[in-house]
This record gives structure tokens, sequence and C-alpha cells, in this order.
């Protein structure tokens, strides 16, 4: 555990009111970015804050009122997923690089290149980011951003969201088998054949096809039928 003199502070505004817990830095990132499920060893202090430079403590009204509880950890909880968490230099460039790639590998799956029809690579998405300039917030959700990096990014690379509707038949001997795997690309139609082969509609985005065409190949050895409809 952290001690004081090495802890952060983290901290939510709620109605005009600040609310502070005393964190370990690394142990608060790790929670707030999931890689920690629970709260121990977060907090160096148990306690709810209005000024922790201060001293000053919230009351039990306080906090009721402002999250419906006094439980410290369900409110420690609320602070450090929603709130502000002060982070040390190497952690916000940490936190930047996976947004980025977050945001990326959405782009290489849900835009093509109009031009060729085909996803744009990671490598020339990375440096039509940079070129661009465009800011990328490290604690913001990587979808919430999405618009305005794509904004940024149509002057320097098209981009263009489709989405596709395969139809697929797959053989008896492989239809229960890889069911799932079809589920988890989501199914808009199913029909079971008398033979026992499937035959579905799925929906896609345009630049998850490759990898669906590919995985589908492997998995019944070439011998699934799809075409595209229109």
């Amino acid at each position: 555990m952290a001690t004081l003199d090495n802890s952060v502070i983290a901290h939510i505004d709620i109605n005009g009111e600040r609310y502070e817990i005393v964190v370990d830095p690394d142990l608060a990132y790790q929670y707030r970015t999931g890689q920690k499920k629970e709260l121990n060893n977060v907090l160096t202090v148990e306690e709810v804050f209005k000024s922790f430079r201060n001293g000053e403590r919230h009351t039990s009204s306080s906090l009721q009122k402002a999250f419906g509880t006094t439980d410290v950890f369900s409110i420690a909880d609320r602070i450090l997923k929603k709130g502000e968490l002060s982070l040390t230099t190497e952690q916000k460039r940490k936190l930047l690089a996976d947004k980025k790639k977050q945001i990326v590998a959405i782009l290489m799956r849900e835009c093509i290149d109009p031009r060729t029809g085909a996803p744009h690579t990671q490598m020339r998405l990375e440096q039509a980011i940079e070129e661009s300039g465009v800011h990328i917030d490290g604690m913001k959700d990587a979808h919430e951003q999405l618009e305005e990096v794509i904004k940024a990014l149509r002057p320097i690379i098209p981009l263009k969201f489709e989405r596709v509707k395969i139809a697929a038949k797959i053989p008896p001997s492989f239809a229960q088998k890889i069911y799932g795997m079809l589920k988890g690309y989501g199914i808009q139609k199913e029909e079971w054949a008398s033979d026992g082969s499937l035959i579905v509609v799925i929906e896609m985005p345009a630049g998850v096809q490759g990898e669906f065409y590919d995985r589908l190949n492997k998995a019944t050895g070439g011998s699934a039928e799809t075409r595209i409809i229109k």
C-alpha cells in the first residue's frame, strides 16, 4: 500500500461539491482501467474528504445525498470510474497509447477505403492520426471520440462506414460446431435444412468480412458456400 507521501488524490464534483479520496496511484490506475477488480489496498485513507489538504471530511448526510450511500468503497468505485484521477506521466502515456490502439481497432473494423473496398492498415491509420494532430483523451471512451477523430482523418485518408450482408450455407458436419462462431458475428436469419446443413444471413461491418471468410474457411475446410446479399 502507498504511504501518504506517494499517494495521489482522485475526486469528483457533484452539485458544486468536491469529493476527494486518497489512493495508491498504481493500484488506482489498475482499478480504473479494469486490470484490478477489487478495491483492496487502493485507498490509502478510508475516508471521503471535502479537502484532504485541509483535513476537511464530508458528513454522512452529505455522502448519502450525493451518492445514495455512505459506504466509502461504493463511493470510491464511482469516483475512480467517473471522476478525475491524478496520473503519473508514464501512466498518462500508456493510457493514451492504449486509447489510440482501441480507436484504430474500431476504424479497421468499421471502416473501409472506398477506393479499394478494403480496410486501411493499422500502420496507415496510426500515421494518419499522428499527421492530423487530433486530440485523443486517454480517459475518455474510444467510441465517444470517433466522430472527432474521423472528421480529422478524412482530409488525409478516405473513410467510409459500410456494412455487408453475407449469406452462408454450412455443411451438416460443421453446422453445430461453428454455430457459436457465426452467432458472434450477428446472425439475422437462420434456417436448418432437412439434411442438417445450416443457412444463415449475417450482417457485419465491411472491414470484418476478410476475417470472417478466413475463419469460416478454416473451420469448414473451405466447404462453406457464401455470397453477398445486395
